[in-house]
């Protein structure tokens, strides 16, 4: 075992380098998010305005966004092999935030050139962070710990403060100031990150070094074959990527198709003020951060009490939750073509049950890569993990491309129907699913408390 985890200071429950990597994780989304609440707008926007845009129509840019998310995670795959083979998963972290600086702060410069460099610098930057320093969490905590599933959770909420906090504020800078400075302000999030980071390394010791050197202890245990156990739970992960391509081809309809319904379908005044159509993007967070430690606990009084908690089956229930936000938006296309405008409600209770099924999914799914995967595999997959994800935002993309020829109405409706009968399939087929993990998820409780971690969150 790894001395530095038994010596890592604590704090409520947690080791302290959770929180370092919390921060880092806040401010780095803060950024990506607060980006991503006004990239559409802005590609959308015309060029004549008092604050211009790049004059695309709805299709281009959804078409543009679904190849910008996609790339963004795809990245993950080249991220975790240069981790695992090169320079460990800490180095990817540091390399990779300050890429982000770079490229948030070249989108501020008002050129072409500059966004479409901007775009690839950030692409570049997320497939270096995103995956390892997810795995970094991971290794804060030792084989069996249950404290596991809560520091993601912990992590998760982490996560959704930035991207509140950012829709919120770079998208009103973005929306009434200026799009340029949006995307400026964005990288001063992402500068704030990367100063926790550094700051905190005395409290990440031991986690995501560099294992495949020549002089490595674990370099024996980098070199041996896979075992039949490691196989078969390799094989579990590429099916639950199937999984999280569904779950996020789905749910990130959120910053395209559905940002583009609020911004030109949604009647948003209340009384004499507009809401920008950006800060809808900070209606999923704020759901999370309210709801994050309200849902695991509820998992976690649900487990045991000896019932199924699975993260395969809590992927499905997810998924399927998930999918009745579809419903609401479905009535809210009804409503708007009944009277030439929607409700806010709807939007609202659409992010609403997209977030609850998001806690049950998202998280927990991000645990699962580190318990199943094979050490000397264990930042490829989390990449190949984050890669699903960017097809599953490839086809988010596809589909709100095709809003045009089928109508929102149609969209949502096959978004429903599909994805509640996806997730009905995993239930079905749970037991044989459950049998390739050879027990990986066993429960096994330490001597810590066990509700520790959850009162910084709450």
């Amino acid at each position: 075992m790894n001395k530095n985890l038994e010596e890592q200071p604590q704090l409520f429950g947690h080791p302290v380098g959770l929180y370092v990597l919390f921060f880092t994780e806040m401010w780095e989304r803060f950024s990506y998010y607060g980006m991503r609440a006004i990239l559409v707008l802005y590609i959308v926007g015309k060029t004549a305005d008092e604050n211009p845009g790049m004059g695309w129509t709805d299709t281009e840019a959804l078409k543009l966004y679904g190849w910008y998310t996609m790339l963004v995670y795809v990245a993950s795959i080249p991220g975790g092999l240069i981790a695992d083979k090169l320079i460990g998963q800490r180095k990817s972290v540091l390399y990779g935030g300050w890429i982000l600086v770079a490229g948030h702060c070249v989108l501020a410069v008002q050129q072409d050139w500059a966004f479409f460099l901007g775009l690839i610098l950030i692409i570049a930057g997320v497939g270096l962070l995103k995956p390892n320093i997810s795995t970094m969490v991971g290794g804060l905590y030792k084989e069996g710990d249950e404290r596991r599933d809560k520091g993601f959770t912990i992590f998760y909420i982490g996560i959704n403060i930035g991207a509140f906090l950012s829709a919120l504020i770079v998208g009103y800078v973005g929306e009434s100031i200026g799009w340029h400075y949006g995307f400026g302000l964005a990288g001063l999030g992402m500068i704030l990150g990367m100063i926790v980071y550094q700051w905190g390394q005395k409290y990440l010791r031991g986690v995501g070094e560099f294992l495949g050197n020549s002089d490595s202890p674990n370099k024996e245990l980098m070199s041996k074959p896979l075992t039949k156990i490691e196989k078969d739970r390799m094989l579990v992960m590429f099916l639950s990527f199937l999984l999280i391509i569904v779950f996020w081809g789905a749910f990130e309809q959120a910053g395209g198709l559905l940002n583009l319904y609020a911004d030109q379908k949604t009647d948003r005044m209340i009384g004499g003020f507009e809401v920008p159509a950006s800060w809808f993007q900070s209606v999923n967070a704020f759901f999370i951060i309210v709801f994050g430690t309200v849902v695991a606990g509820f998992w976690y009084k649900w487990k045991l009490k000896g019932r199924e908690g699975s993260s395969l089956f809590k992927m499905a229930v997810g998924i399927i939750i998930m999918g009745f936000g579809f419903l609401f938006m479905r009535f809210a296309a009804q409503e708007f073509e009944a009277t030439g405008s929607s409700a806010m409600y709807w939007l609202v209770l659409a992010y609403l049950f997209h977030t609850i099924g998001e806690l049950c999914a998202s998280p927990v799914a991000l645990s699962f890569i580190t318990k199943l995967a094979p050490i000397k595999y264990a930042s490829f997959m989390m990449g190949a993990y984050f890669a699903a994800t960017g097809f599953g935002n490839k086809v988010a993309g596809l589909l709100g491309e095709s809003a045009a020829d089928a109508g929102e109405k149609a969209i949502f409706t096959g978004i429903f129907i599909f994805t509640v009968v996806v997730g009905l399939i995993v239930l079905a087929m749970l037991k044989p699913l459950k049998r390739l993990t050879h027990g990986a998820e066993d429960l096994k409780l330490d001597d810590h408390d066990e509700t520790e971690g959850f009162e910084l969150a709450s």
